[in-house]
């Protein structure tokens, strides 16, 4: 199958809601970056599978606020490819990329494995800006965890 990775116009970011929704399950919290940044999005034989929204924060550092691969395409590989697409893609402007995530080993262990490293944890995120629970491997999330990658001179 032919991979293929483009990139999304704002006006067309809607329509992959279903998708993002996977990567953070909170609409209002999707709409405060929506339209922000870049979004990269995974096809496979026409069909998308994995996107990701990346906004930069200040002049030399990005943060990935979405990365999401439909269920019955994980465990393919291809978060892992749209992953270091974005890394090479940022690469050149980029000092650090952050990405923050809850604390789940399955998701910290993929990050780490892309070569991201702890950054810092913000106490009680998931409490204070979600609506209801979020729950991922059985485990209700409380404080978001930063992973960064340092580009190396």
């Amino acid at each position: 199958m032919e991979l293929d990775i483009r990139e999304i116009p704002s006006a067309d970011r809607k329509q992959y809601m279903d998708l993002l929704l996977i990567g953070d399950e909170q609409p209002e919290m999707i709409a405060k970056y929506l339209d922000k940044g870049w979004m990269f999005a995974l096809f496979v034989g026409g069909k998308i599978v994995s996107s990701s929204i990346v906004i930069q924060l200040y002049e030399k550092a990005f943060e990935i606020k979405n990365i999401a691969t439909y269920p019955d395409e994980q465990n393919k590989g291809y978060g892992t490819t749209l992953l270091k697409y974005i890394i090479e893609y940022f690469v050149p402007a980029a000092e650090v990329i952050y990405v923050g995530t809850g604390n789940n080993r399955k998701t910290l262990d993929f990050y780490e494995h892309c070569g991201f490293e702890y950054s810092h944890t913000v106490k009680n995120f998931f409490i204070d800006n979600y609506d209801h629970p979020i729950i991922e491997e059985g485990k209700q999330l409380i404080d978001m965890i930063y992973l960064k990658k340092v580009r190396k001179s």
